[in-house]
This record gives C-alpha cells, sequence and structure tokens, in this order.
C-alpha cells in the first residue's frame, strides 16, 4: 500500500457524531495521482476473476466504475430503496440501532456471473453482507470485496468472510 494514499485520507474527529474519526476521501478523489492509483490498487488483484463489478451506494459509486472500466466489464449498483426503476430484489440488514434495505435491479447480473464488489470502506460490514446476498439471490458468486479502507478494529471481514477481501489502506 502507499504510504502517499494514506496521507490522501484525512482524520475529522467527532463526524459524524461525538467519539467517531471519519475517514474523509476527498482529499485523495481531488488527487488525480492518488485517485488513480487507488483504483488501480483496487483492481489489480482481480484482473481477469470477475465479469462484472458491483458498486454499492454512494462511494462505491466512486471507485465502482473506474474500476469496471480498468477490469474490462460492466458495472451493477446496489443503492437505497427507491432509487432503482425497475424490478428489483431487496435485502433488509440490521444497523446498531434500526435497519436499513438495500436494492439491486433483477436483471444486473447474470446467473452463474462473477461479482466483484466495491465500496470505499470496510467497517462494522452489515452493508457489504447485505450486498452479498443480493448477489447470492440473483444467482450470482461473489468472488471478492475490494475497499479502498478497511477498519480492521471492527468486525467488518468477519461478517463478509468466506468472501475474499481486498483493503488498499488498514486501519488497526
Amino acid at each position: 500500500m502507499s504510504d502517499y494514499l494514506k496521507e490522501l485520507i484525512r482524520d475529522v474527529p467527532d463526524f459524524p457524531k461525538p467519539g467517531i474519526v471519519f475517514k474523509d476521501i476527498t482529499p485523495l478523489l481531488t488527487d488525480p495521482r492518488g485517485l488513480n492509483e487507488a483504483v488501480q490498487a483496487m483492481a489489480d488483484p482481480f484482473v481477469g476473476k470477475v465479469d462484472t463489478v458491483l458498486g454499492i451506494e454512494s462511494r462505491g459509486f466512486i471507485f465502482g466504475a473506474p474500476v469496471a472500466i480498468a477490469l474490462g466489464v460492466g458495472l451493477a449498483l446496489v443503492r437505497k430503496p427507491g432509487k432503482l426503476p425497475s424490478d428489483t430484489a431487496e435485502k433488509t440488514y440490521d444497523l446498531e440501532y434500526g435497519t436499513d434495505t438495500l436494492e439491486i435491479h433483477t436483471d444486473a447480473i447474470p446467473k452463474g456471473g462473477r461479482v466483484l464488489m466495491i465500496d470505499d470502506l470496510l467497517a462494522t460490514g452489515g452493508t457489504a453482507a447485505a450486498a452479498v446476498d443480493l448477489v447470492h439471490g440473483l444467482g450470482a458468486e461473489v468472488v471478492g470485496a475490494s475497499f479502498l479502507i478497511e477498519l480492521g478494529f471492527l468486525p467488518g471481514r468477519g461478517k463478509v468472510e468466506p468472501v475474499p477481501v481486498h483493503s488498499v489502506i488498514r486501519y488497526e
């Protein structure tokens, strides 16, 4: 992992609530070299191994599209409810306080397809685990999950396994 990329991540204390240190990726996004290195680092381990990239709302869209281009495959989207215009499958999952729901178009991924999930951050893993369930529900296989940042002190990786997890930057 490039120290250069880690230097482009800004810590914002007490956001969105007291006690949280938010990892702000916007400085990385404004840096052409950093953005290119991040996309390549997220894509490289999966060259020739996937048919579709799955971008998870919303920052997964930022990285999902260029990763799909780098891998020469298409992009499918997982969104919050009511954002997709055609037939959808949905998955409701637990949050620390309440629940959330994700949706995917039922024709976004072909049966038997090999999918790479993309998001900016792996923390508690609830969103990523729900996305895995959606892909499996469509009859496809998740061959990997690639994240720009992983918070290794949280249980996210364990919720996504046995899907292989690749993180460009990991904080312990």
